[in-house]
C-alpha cells in the first residue's frame, strides 16, 4: 500500500519535478538505476546516451538539493569510468582465462585508485564517468550524502539479459533455448565478476543507514565470484547438462575489458556488516531455474 509507481523518463525534468514538489522532504534516498546500460548501442547516438546518463542524473541531483537536500543519493555506476585502462595490466593467459600473477598489486582486484584519465572509455563510459562525477561534486563541493558505486557485472534470477549486455544472464537464456552464442573478442576468456542483486541492495542499505558525502566505492563479486566467459560455460554446462553452441569473433568491443575485478576492501572496511552472501554456483543454480521457468 505504501508503493506508488510512476512511469517517466528522467530526462524530462518538468515531469521529475512533480514528483520531488509532491513529496520533499518525505524522500529518504534515491536509488539511481536509470540508465542507457550498452557502451555499443551508445555510438548508434551518442547525444541520446548522453543527454539519459549524464543529464538525467543531474536532473535527479538538482532537483534533490532544491527539494530534498538531506536525502541520501545513490548513483549506480559502472566500472567503464576507467575505459580501457584494466587492459594496461600485466596478464598471462591460462587455458580459460587471462590472469593476473599471485604476487600483482590488483591480484584482489581493482580499487577505485585507477585512473579515469588517459584511456579509450567508449560513448556509454564518458556518458557515466560524468554522471559519477557530478553525483561525487554534489557531496564534496555542496555537502549532499551521496555514493558513487561502480559496478562491474550485477545479476540475478531477474535479470534480462541481450547479446550486447548481461553477460551471465544472455549465456544462461542461450544454453536453455539451444541459441547460438557470440563471444566477442579475447578468445572467451575476459574475466568480470558477477554480483548479485540482493548482494548489491545489501550494500545500499548499509551506506543508506551510515551515509557518506561524494564517496566512491567499486563493489562486485570480487575474486570468489569471477569467471571468463569460457569458465562460466563450463560451469553452466555442468547443471544443465546441455552443451554451448558458440562462435567466436577476433573482433573485441571498443573500450572492453580483459580482465575486471572488482576490489570490495574499501567497502568492507567502512562497512563492516557488509559480505557476499551469494557464489557463483548459487547465482548460476538460481538463473538456470529461473530461465526454465520463463522457457517453458
Amino acid at each position: 500500500k505504501n508503493y506508488y509507481h510512476y512511469d517517466l523518463d528522467i530526462t524530462n525534468q518538468k515531469k521529475i519535478e512533480k514528483i520531488f514538489k509532491k513529496f520533499r522532504s518525505n524522500i529518504k534516498c534515491i536509488i539511481n538505476c536509470a540508465a542507457q546500460p550498452s557502451h555499443d548501442w551508445a555510438l548508434r547516438n551518442i547525444t541520446l546516451d548522453f543527454t539519459v546518463n549524464a543529464i538525467g542524473t543531474l536532473n535527479l541531483l538538482e532537483l534533490s538539493k532544491k527539494f530534498c537536500p538531506k536525502t541520501v543519493f545513490i548513483q549506480l555506476s559502472t566500472n567503464k569510468v576507467y575505459g580501457d585502462t584494466p587492459n594496461k595490466i600485466t596478464l598471462k593467459e591460462n587455458k580459460l582465462r587471462f590472469e593476473v600473477k599471485k604476487k600483482s598489486k590488483f591480484f584482489h582486484g581493482i580499487s577505485d585508485k585507477m585512473s579515469i584519465d588517459n584511456s579509450i572509455h567508449s560513448f556509454f563510459g564518458v556518458s557515466k564517468c560524468s554522471a559519477d562525477l557530478m553525483t561525487q561534486e554534489f557531496g564534496k563541493n555542496i555537502g549532499m550524502k551521496t555514493v558513487v558505486f561502480r559496478l562491474g557485472c550485477i545479476t540475478g534470477p531477474g535479470h534480462s539479459g541481450a547479446e550486447l549486455h548481461g553477460f551471465l544472464s544472455y549465456l544462461i537464456k542461450c544454453n536453455i533455448n539451444k541459441k547460438n552464442y557470440k563471444i566477442f573478442g579475447y578468445k572467451g576468456k575476459q574475466v568480470r565478476d558477477n554480483i548479485h542483486s540482493f548482494d548489491l541492495v545489501n550494500a545500499i542499505w548499509e551506506f543508506y543507514k551510515k551515509p557518506k558525502y561524494g564517496e566512491i566505492y567499486n563493489l562486485g563479486g570480487g575474486r570468489q565470484n569471477s569467471c571468463s566467459i569460457l569458465e562460466a560455460m563450463k560451469g553452466i554446462e555442468k547443471i544443465t547438462k546441455t552443451k554451448f553452441k558458440y562462435v567466436k569473433k577476433n573482433q573485441n568491443r571498443t573500450g572492453d575489458h580483459k580482465w575486471y575485478i572488482s576490489d570490495n576492501s574499501k567497502f568492507k572496511k567502512d562497512y563492516k556488516n557488509w559480505k557476499l552472501n551469494y557464489n557463483l554456483q548459487s547465482i548460476y543454480k538460481e538463473m538456470i531455474k529461473a530461465e526454465r521457468e520463463r522457457s517453458k
